[in-house]
């Protein structure tokens, strides 16, 4: 199954049903569906056959959703654009990834102009949502083009999307995105979440990442994706009570500002079923502290692009006993290996290690995707021993939960000592002063690199940096406890919203003759 043929599916079964809403704008499924047929017949038309790649650059809408869905049908190939990177950025990506097409919004006119400049490979661009004085717009471009365009058979090996990595650590690759990989992540969710009949998700995270993906999971059952009108902390709290959202998808540090906001209790969150946090290590303390605000709906997986969004999967009924009761060590970890994948904890010499013990996370199956785009060299280097290894260092327990101990290049070596952050942030964010923190290495003569704290303060919030440093090291011990702290008005983030380490290190780094990534 393709994502096309799920919403195919929704549009049958569900036709009266609203698929999106942006705004004042609600539009059913069988309006949708002839939206992305005539979007389809266009392409066609206008020689982007199957396999073209078109890059979508628009923030999240209900036009960026049908053009999607558009060139999914004319199976063309997704080069997902966020708006969030820079234009340098954007253009490296259609460059490198060979984009022939760009469907835009028009808001970002200045920014195609300049991308159209650098990027001679992009044969044309198409304003989505307005006419414009440069490019053709969509309503113009569908003139004289078929009204359907039959989807041709489905195999299950195409490439749909190429999908940049982080690119927190040097220059984006590009993930072969398949058909396979993408209907063994909704199997995975299927398998371990709730998606009935009626849901509602609401659309806050860029499309570009994880939030779209996750959104067309509810094709299937004529479920709604409502957008976001504004990616704003209090907002999010009123569009969950107005829609009567059901599931929706936030990195942790969106969560820490929910709990931070002053009318975080205000509403009524009773018809959410699943509030799923990933993207990043969460913070057991705020995770306890959301299911006290939002109810029993905390729910998590851990993937990356080459293994998208399904690895490990942890659903309310995983850390709760039968009292409601919560199992901490549960809580913590990242759930268990999702049913269609393989995963263990492998050493360096790709030897699987006993449970309890420490090692890299790795993956087999078919949610893993193919490799990177024209780099056969990174594809081999992270497909070592016959496994997809994720950089992530973790431990699995007797009964499968896989805790994340940190991602494989932030540990640090101090005094000798290997030293994971992620243990140190945990304890530090813990602190209910404390909205979110990030650990590093920072070089000092003595100890080779020191424990340092950077750390992002609840508004109005005064705390001592000589108390977080004694409530770690009264939990963790003088070797994990910072040997300094710095309080900061913002940490640094990705597109995708997580906090970028290499740029806070960069700082602390300078003229240093040994560097470090």
């Amino acid at each position: 199954m393709r994502i096309i043929d799920f919403f195919d599916r929704g549009a049958e079964l569900y036709p009266h049903n609203i698929a999106f809403i942006d705004g004042d704008e609600r539009l059913t499924y069988t309006q949708a569906a002839d939206a992305t047929h005539r979007i389809a017949a266009a392409l066609h038309a206008h020689g982007y056959a199957k396999g073209a790649k078109i890059g979508v650059y628009a923030p999240n809408s209900n036009i960026a959703f049908l053009s999607l869905l558009g060139l999914m049908r004319a199976e063309g190939v997704w080069i997902p654009i966020n708006p969030r990177n820079s234009i340098a950025v954007n253009a490296d990506l259609l460059r490198r990834f060979d984009g022939e097409l760009l469907l835009y919004h028009s808001m970002f006119e200045a920014e195609v102009r300049q991308i159209l400049a650098v990027a001679p490979n992009i044969k044309a661009a198409v304003c989505i949502d307005a006419t414009s004085e440069r490019n053709p717009s969509l309503a113009s471009w569908l003139e004289g083009s078929a009204i359907r365009h039959e989807v041709g058979p489905q195999d299950e090996h195409e490439v749909m999307a190429i999908f940049p990595t982080g690119g927190t650590t040097g220059e984006s690759k590009g993930v072969l995105m398949t058909h396979r990989s993408i209907a063994t992540l909704f199997a995975n969710f299927f398998a371990h979440f709730h998606y009935y009949d009626g849901t509602c998700h609401l659309v806050v995270a860029p499309m570009t990442h994880s939030a779209g993906i996750l959104g067309c999971m509810h094709f299937a059952r004529g479920g709604t994706n409502v957008i976001a009108r504004k990616v704003e902390p209090g907002a999010i709290l009123s569009d969950i009570q107005t829609y009567k959202v059901t599931h929706l998808f936030l990195p942790p540090t969106v969560l820490y500002m929910m709990l931070a906001h002053p009318d975080v209790k205000k509403y009524d969150y009773s018809s959410l079923q699943h509030f799923l946090i990933a993207a990043a290590p969460s913070s057991l303390e705020k995770v306890k502290e959301a299911i006290g605000v939002f109810g029993p709906v905390m729910s998590e997986c851990f993937g990356q692009a080459e293994c998208p969004a399904a690895i490990t999967m942890k659903a309310p009924w995983d850390y709760l006993g039968p009292n409601g009761e919560i199992d901490e060590a549960r809580l913590q970890s990242v759930g268990r290996p999702a049913v269609f994948n393989t995963v263990a904890i492998l050493d360096d010499e790709g030897c699987e290690l006993p449970r309890g013990e420490m090692g890299e996370i790795c993956v087999k199956g078919a949610l893993v995707t193919p490799g990177y785009y024209k780099q056969p060299e990174a594809t081999a280097e992270i497909r070592s021993f016959g496994w997809h290894h994720t950089g992530d260092i973790g431990v699995m327990d007797g009964d499968g939960f896989i805790t994340m101990m940190d991602r494989k290049r932030d540990m640090s070596i101090s005094g000798g000592f290997n030293v994971y952050p992620n243990e140190i942030e945990q304890v530090i964010a813990a602190h209910p002063r404390v909205q979110e923190c990030a650990v590093i290495g920072v070089p000092d003569e003595k100890w080779g690199e020191a424990v340092k704290a950077v750390v992002l303060l609840k508004p109005g919030a005064p705390v001592d940096a000589e108390e977080l440093i004694h409530l770690v090291k009264g939990q963790l011990g003088g070797v994990k406890a910072p040997k300094s702290i710095d309080f900061v008005a913002d940490l640094p983030r990705s597109p995708a919203g997580k906090v970028m380490k290499k740029e806070i290190r960069k700082a602390y780094w300078v003229n240093v003759k040994r560097g470090i990534n």
